[in-house]
């Protein structure tokens, strides 16, 4: 409700100058409000770009030092692991998610061993970077089945948290997939580990980017809009989430981030629970590629990522959490 009126009234006098303007600011980025995503690849001394997302890179894992050290300088409170699993260790059932040596698994034992605390590690719960069809789950005649798949990712979640994941991340939108995993989590001793549920992930073309980062993309059969969200849906999200809640969840996920701010705020409004968004690859991709064109200015980052903030959420994974420096100054 806005009292008063113009001439008495300028709101324009908050803007004359920065430290006004500074002054009233509703929403600031820290380091605190990120988390950053790492491509993981099998070898020694790998550091691939990966053409589809500029200045993205995926990293063998005796690079990962380096680049998790650079992410705890900067005071990221969180790093996200993906792996790009080779050809050949992928099958129909995605059985290479349940090797205890595979990358994610090696990776969280030398970053405990390496930093112990100092920066928590969330893990993606879901079968797409290990499956032959490229979909998060077990698929039969072309649809991915719901209770099957969550007898592994229970296994997936089991071995993650074992291996030492602070965050377990299921993504992959089957039904009842939180409860299963929290009371697995809690009889086996883990009732620390958070579990941060991708409640809200809708069926989008903003993710072709990271299908090609983590080698999905052209093995993808069909698509997956018969477990993800549609994205003409918005109330249905309260429902994926209160489900999610009482399941178990310590915080929600809406992804995409950027086209689904409403649906960020809607979730923020109606539950008091931690939600984060992720601003995906496609998101990313745009972005940068326009910046190098010269067809934006490069500010258009810092404003995309505030938009998160001021939708309502608490945090943000981002490619561009390792460069913030550079963005939020």
């Amino acid at each position: 409700m806005i009292t008063g009126k113009y001439p008495s009234l300028r709101l324009r006098r908050n803007r004359k100058s920065s430290w006004a303007r500074r002054l009233i600011q509703e929403n600031n980025l820290t380091p605190n409000d990120f988390i950053l995503p790492i491509f993981l690849i099998d070898g020694k001394n790998k550091k691939l770009p990966i053409k589809t997302m500029p200045d993205v890179y995926r990293y063998s894992l005796d690079k990962l030092n380096y680049v998790v050290e650079k992410a705890i300088k900067k005071g990221l409170p969180m790093i996200a692991l993906f792996p790009n699993t080779e050809k050949k260790k992928k099958n129909e059932i995605g059985s290479e998610a349940l090797n205890e040596d595979n990358l994610v698994c090696r990776a969280i034992q030398m970053i405990k061993k390496r930093f112990k605390n100092e920066i928590g590690i969330m893990c993606d719960v879901a079968l797409d970077p290990y499956t032959s069809h490229g979909h998060d789950g077990i698929l039969k005649n072309r649809y991915v089945l719901n209770d099957e798949t969550i007898k592994v990712l229970i296994k997936q979640s089991l071995i993650q948290a074992e291996m030492g994941c602070d965050v377990l991340a299921p993504s992959d939108m089957m039904d009842g997939r939180i409860g299963e995993i929290r009371k697995t989590l809690d009889k086996n001793g883990f009732e620390m580990t958070q579990i941060l549920s991708y409640a809200v992930k809708y069926a989008s073309s903003f993710y072709g980017p990271f299908r090609d980062a983590v080698g999905s993309k052209g093995l993808l059969k069909g698509n997956k809009k018969n477990y993800q969200m549609d994205f003409r849906n918005n109330t249905e999200a309260l429902r994926e989430v209160a489900l999610d809640i009482k399941e178990g969840a310590d915080m929600v996920m809406v992804k995409p981030g950027l086209p689904y701010l409403d649906i960020i705020k809607l979730v923020k409004e109606n539950f008091k629970i931690p939600v984060m968004a992720y601003q995906v690859s496609g998101e990313y991709s745009l972005l940068s590629s326009a910046i190098k064109k010269g067809l934006i200015d490069k500010e258009v980052i810092l404003e995309s990522l505030i938009s998160f903030k001021r939708a309502g959420a608490n945090a943000i994974v981002s490619y561009y959490a390792d460069r913030l420096d550079e963005i939020v100054k």
